[in-house]
């Protein structure tokens, strides 16, 4: 008992002890060995086992697009149509380009480090420890504001859907957000318990039910473009950009948020069955799927409806169905694909986001009780109790354009860090296998981090302080806790 009491005061000593500021600069630049992340430790006991494989092709690919298509289609058109005006197809265009770009380097860096934590892992391979904690940081905000954001979203079409079929409307008031006629959007909260209780059951059971939800989700939304095609008109589409290069360019920024689903499917690193084959592709599969998703609701929406109808217009698809045809079991339909849409995207997006603590924790830079995994079913628990309540409480209280916004700038981020790793990773270690390479390097790496600035510098001022706010807190939470419990600490 002596002995451990003396070891005990030991590392409070090392752990509290000022450090020189040379070993300092080292500790923040130190990087983990890739090879770290082929050899996943078992943990003693049955509290920190690793993830098991439960992912194959179809199921990670649909992992991707029920994280992408959903508010970003469903709801934000009603937000990005009128920053933009019909041009905001161009908008999709140009957030599709980027995620296109930072897609092919997600595939190279997804098949060089199979590892869970996405984007954070592969900093922590090739940026240094403390742009690894930065960059998950980041990611935290983008999947829980996101989540957020999309179950704020899952109220209005559920509003729609009582309203067609029993004819009978939740009040505003526990219906929206604040700052949209809301107190508490109580949708939102019944969505991510419902989605808790999913993810608790196990990672297999979470991939079936969301690959159930994906396909209906495509079959309403291919139904919409049928019905709304049929009612086109060019007139909607003068003029093309009323608010011009700049409203393309801020409704680009808006909605990239939309494609946080690249990200979500390469959280899944070490729960794919042959990753290094499986993993860039599903990334790329997804990334086509979603693009070409978004483009073509968009113009069928646009030739339907003109484009100053759009704004301020709840579950703005199933309102333009029921003004073409007259007739509500079209709305219906599509309400019901967007409440399953929206369903499938929050419980990815949380998925991803207790992956991600789990792999923080894991490398020591949060608390033990992230990375506790259940024995039965193979899933961090505590973890996902603490994100679903975080993520409930910003759905129920926070507006929705600020949680769009948010999300945006920390998925950009996320994204430019993942292309500046693909350039420092092939100078660093050329010898390692790699699945995929990124083609036309190293220009297209170079394109994917000025596109992703670009983005950046369109998202509004008060997105900006609400972002440094979060990263110094960050930086406390690293300074104070993360830097002397490093899994690398000496």
């Amino acid at each position: 008992m002596v002995a451990r009491a003396d070891g005990d005061r030991t590392r409070l000593r090392r752990l509290t002890a000022p450090m020189p500021p040379s070993s300092l600069w080292l500790r923040l630049i130190r990087c983990k060995p890739v090879a770290d992340y082929y050899t996943r430790p078992e943990g003693e006991g049955t509290s920190e086992r690793p993830l098991a494989r439960s992912f194959g092709l179809f199921q990670l690919t649909m992992l991707g697009v029920g994280a992408t298509i959903g508010t970003g289609i469903f709801v934000a058109l009603t937000t990005a149509v009128p920053e933009a005006g019909p041009a905001v197809t161009v908008s999709f265009v140009l957030a599709g380009i980027t995620a296109a770009l930072t897609a092919l380097c997600y595939a190279e860096l997804a098949s060089t480090v199979p590892a869970a934590g996405s984007s954070y892992s592969y900093a922590y391979a090739t940026l240094g420890e403390l742009a690894a904690f930065l960059i998950g940081a980041c990611l935290l905000l983008e999947y829980g504001v996101s989540a957020s954001a999309i179950a704020v979203g899952w109220g209005q079409y559920l509003n729609e859907l009582f309203g067609l079929t029993i004819g009978w409307r939740m009040p505003d008031a526990l219906a929206r957000p604040p700052g949209a006629g809301g107190i508490v959007n109580l949708p939102a909260v019944l969505l991510v318990g419902l989605c808790l209780i999913v993810l608790l059951r196990g990672a297999r059971e979470s991939a079936t039910a969301n690959a159930v939800l994906v396909v209906a989700k495509l079959a309403v939304l291919a139904l919409f473009v049928g019905i709304a095609l049929a009612h086109f008109s060019a007139a909607n589409f003068h003029p093309f950009a009323p608010k011009g290069l700049a409203g393309i360019g801020s409704a680009a920024s808006s909605i990239f948020f939309s494609y946080i689903g690249i990200d979500a499917v390469s959280t899944a690193g070490e729960e794919v069955r042959d990753p290094r084959r499986n993993l860039p592709l599903a990334i790329i599969l997804s990334l086509l799927i979603v693009t070409a998703a978004y483009i073509l609701v968009a113009v069928a929406a646009l030739g339907a409806q003109p484009w100053t109808a759009f704004a301020g217009q709840e579950a703005g698809l199933a309102v333009i169905l029921r003004n073409l045809t007259g007739q509500g079991w079209p709305a219906v339909l599509l309400s019901l694909g967007a409440v399953a849409s929206i369903f499938s995207v929050t419980l990815v997006v949380l998925y991803g986001q207790t992956r991600i603590l789990f792999a923080m924790s894991r490398d020591g830079l949060l608390p033990a009780f992230f990375r506790q995994v259940d024995p039965v079913t193979q899933v961090p628990r505590r973890n996902s109790w603490v994100v679903a309540l975080g993520v409930a409480l910003l759905a129920a209280v926070v507006p929705l354009d600020v949680l769009v916004n948010l999300t945006s700038m920390g998925t950009l981020i996320a994204f430019a860090a993942v292309s500046i790793g693909v350039i420092l990773l092939r100078r660093r270690r050329p010898d390692l296998p790699r699945g995929y390479r990124v083609p036309f390097y190293p220009v297209l790496p170079v394109l994917s981090v000025g596109a992703c600035v670009y983005l950046i510098a369109g998202l509004p001022a008060d997105t900006f302080l609400l972002f440094g706010l979060w990263i110094g807190a960050a930086c406390l939470i690293y300074f104070g806790y993360s830097i002397r419990r490093s899994a690398l600490a000496d």
